[in-house]
């Protein structure tokens, strides 16, 4: 299987990202050369259309955000099958989900369905943030009453 040959796990909606508005298929060993690209660059974590609807929906609307930031946004639809391996690296755990990178470093996410005012209103803000530290990664911190809080000196 190619990288840009879409799976059965994808619904025809995510599909048209792909087809029809120029966005790339990222699976966990293409994701480092995604996200090595410069700019913006958004990865869209849809999950399950039949559990996670609002996917759908979300599908639809970027493209729209596209046409409003005009060149500003890469796309990145990552494949049903590793959005887990994928997701855990950016701290993502709500579907759907967009995680926007600058320059191959994180910058935020937006998590679920908005309405329309409000999408525009936080992809705007995401393209003016710094990027920082991806949440999630990092060294595990124990509270001093844990139990072997003795081993952390």
């Amino acid at each position: 299987m190619t990288v840009d040959a879409p799976t059965l796990t994808e619904a025809p909606l995510v599909q048209r990202l792909v087809t029809q508005f120029g966005a790339e298929w990222v699976d966990s060993d293409n994701l480092a050369a995604f996200r090595a690209g410069p700019g913006e660059r958004v990865l869209f974590f849809s999950g399950d259309p039949v559990r996670f609807p609002e996917c759908l929906d979300v599908a639809v609307v970027l493209p729209e955000l596209q046409a409003v930031f005009p060149g500003r946004l890469r796309i990145g639809v990552v494949r049903r099958e590793h959005e887990d391996a994928v997701a855990a690296r950016f701290g993502a755990n709500r579907w759907p989900c967009l995680v926007f990178l600058r320059d191959g470093q994180y910058v935020t996410l937006i998590a679920g369905m908005l309405d329309w005012t409000d999408y525009v209103e936080r992809v705007r803000q995401a393209l003016a943030m710094p990027t920082t530290r991806t949440p999630g990664i990092g060294i595990a911190v124990v509270g001093a009453g844990a139990a072997d809080a003795a081993s952390c000196h």
